[in-house]
């Protein structure tokens, strides 16, 4: 799992650079992908990174057409985070060799196998999703003393 991990962030970083994008700018537009709409700051708690940071990193995001800011309609206080890059024909030719690869690779297993992959990924997804939750909230801990 862990080389898989690093596997993937290494493709994560890769890809970013392709895009002549901050690896945490690409981060945030794939949290986004999952989220949709979500405020500034929860997309800070989700990717860890300061408010501040949030800001300059949205207005990036902003300046190449990859999301929108939309005044919150239930609270005129709060932006929205929209994304729009789902069109981004830049964004889809990236990632298309992965796709392809991926598909020929999901062929090779019979439904039973892809079934029970699903389900680990899946689980997986959850053990990773508690202990960033439970890291997080001991670096909070470290650096609010």
């Amino acid at each position: 799992m862990r080389g898989l991990g690093t596997r993937t962030i290494l493709y994560q970083q890769n890809v970013a650079a392709s895009l002549g994008m901050y690896n945490n700018d690409l981060i945030s537009v794939d949290i986004l992908n999952e989220t949709g709409p979500i405020t500034a700051g929860e997309l800070s708690k989700l990717t860890g990174l300061a408010t501040g940071s949030v800001t300059a990193l949205i207005d990036r995001l902003e300046k190449i057409g990859y999301v929108r800011r939309q005044n919150d309609p239930s609270d005129r206080r709060r932006v929205i985070i929209v994304p729009e890059y789902e069109s981004k024909e830049e964004i889809s030719n990236t990632y298309l060799p992965l796709h392809a690869a991926m598909i020929n690779l999901v062929s090779s297993y019979t439904p039973e196998e892809l079934a029970l992959i699903t389900e680990f990924l899946g689980k997986a997804g959850s053990v990773l999703e508690d202990q960033i939750e439970q890291l997080s909230s001991t670096t909070r801990g470290k650096t609010s003393s």
